[in-house]
């Protein structure tokens, strides 16, 4: 899942006034969120199931990718509007989050360097290509880029799900369900997780809504209740879809509140997108009230530098495995560089953590994290060196 956005440039997501305080909460809660699930991967228990608090484990963090892709664009808009070269940012930005990707990423999640036997097309990947795909798009005026975001997300329910699809097919839409393709006849195998649509979608629609809240300076403007009634729509427009399965899920839910709750992420259904989307804009205007309680500080932190978090948070969580790993079994096993997080197999016996024990280590991942993440946050504030827009 989750996690960076375009307003980690010299000056993106900042209003005339300053940055936008609520993404940056937003992204930050995110971010501690998303590491839960990252430690679910070294930690052996599945996605989803089998009991209720593993599947909220799991289910918390559906919030994430939504999140980011979605203020990523936002933060572009934000960041075009205040005079920035918006297309060249967004696409050498692209170009650099997809090389990482599949390089540093890559390595970080499953230590070693077998690069001819998986590769993995993550979030950042996708986050990469729909930076390229807005930059193309972001000399258009942001409500037809918008509205464009909008029926890619509305729309792409209709698109078919053809068994053996193409290698195309699987970057756009199919993703992982229909296996790994070939990087050429003899080339590596690549697991797409995050298919380009609906991605590059919500950015758009994250573009568009950014128009929105750019009217919105005064947290006591009355022009903050358009995002609350956005944020609202979509989440009781989810409610009604998913309550009488009319649309925009291809798993129907048979009862229960799990089922009720348990969309299809990959590809991204439109019921997942308005079950996610909504809650995290309809947060927007509460935050900008609240005006920086001490509570959500270290949170905030965390989304002024979400790059470098999510950088340094996979190797450090797997190197926690590896400790938690030699500390009970008394060896580090050998599962824990296998190809993580799609192409290891099941945790050998006697491996598999508690969930109290899992979430001991996001704790300590997240305490550890916090002293870099601010310092990097007072350097980006210092300084406006171009570099830094990339770090």
């Amino acid at each position: 899942m989750t996690a960076v956005a375009i307003e980690e440039a010299s000056a993106p997501a900042r209003t005339a006034a300053g940055r936008v305080y609520s993404i940056d909460v937003i992204r930050g809660l995110v971010m501690v969120l998303m590491a839960i699930d990252h430690a679910r991967v070294y930690s052996g228990l599945p996605a989803g199931g089998p009991t209720p608090g593993i599947f909220f484990t799991r289910w918390v963090t559906h919030f994430c990718a939504p999140a980011f892709v979605f203020l990523a664009g936002t933060s572009a808009f934000l960041y075009h509007r205040s005079g920035g070269n918006v297309a060249r940012f967004l696409f050498t930005r692209g170009l650099w989050l997809i090389f990482l990707e599949l390089t540093v990423l890559r390595v970080a999640w499953t230590f070693n360097a077998d690069f001819g036997s998986y590769n993995m097309a993550g979030v950042i990947w996708a986050l990469g290509w729909s930076m390229i795909a807005l930059a193309a798009l972001s000399r258009l005026p942001a409500a037809a880029v918008g509205a464009l975001g909008v029926l890619i997300m509305a729309g792409h329910n209709l698109l078919p799900m053809p068994d053996g699809s193409g290698a195309l097919w699987k970057i756009l839409y199919v993703g992982f369900w229909q296996g790994p393709f070939r990087l050429g006849e003899n080339g590596p195998p690549m697991i797409v997780l995050y298919s380009l649509i609906p991605w590059a979608g919500v950015m758009m629609a994250g573009y568009g809504f950014g128009s929105l809240l750019a009217k919105a300076r005064d947290a006591r403007d009355a022009r903050y209740a358009p995002i609350l009634a956005v944020g609202l729509g979509a989440t009781a427009l989810f409610v009604v879809l998913r309550s009488f399965n009319i649309y925009g899920e291809p798993n129907r839910w048979e009862g229960g509140f799990l089922s009720f709750l348990n969309t299809s992420k990959y590809p991204a259904s439109l019921q997942f997108l308005l079950m996610t989307l909504g809650p995290v804009i309809a947060l927007i205007p509460l935050l900008e009230r609240l005006r920086a309680p001490r509570a959500l500080r270290a949170v905030e932190i965390f989304g002024r530098v979400p790059f470098s978090f999510y950088v340094l948070h996979i190797p450090l969580i797997h190197l926690l495995a590896v400790i938690v790993s030699q500390v009970r079994l008394g060896f580090v096993s050998p599962w824990l560089f296998e190809n993580h997080p799609m192409g290891a197999g099941p945790a050998p016996d006697g491996y598999t953590w508690s969930l109290p024990l899992l979430y001991l280590v996001w704790a300590i991942a997240i305490a550890l994290l916090y002293p870099a993440c601010r310092r990097f946050a007072d350097l980006k504030a210092r300084r406006r060196d171009w570099w830094l827009s990339y770090l």
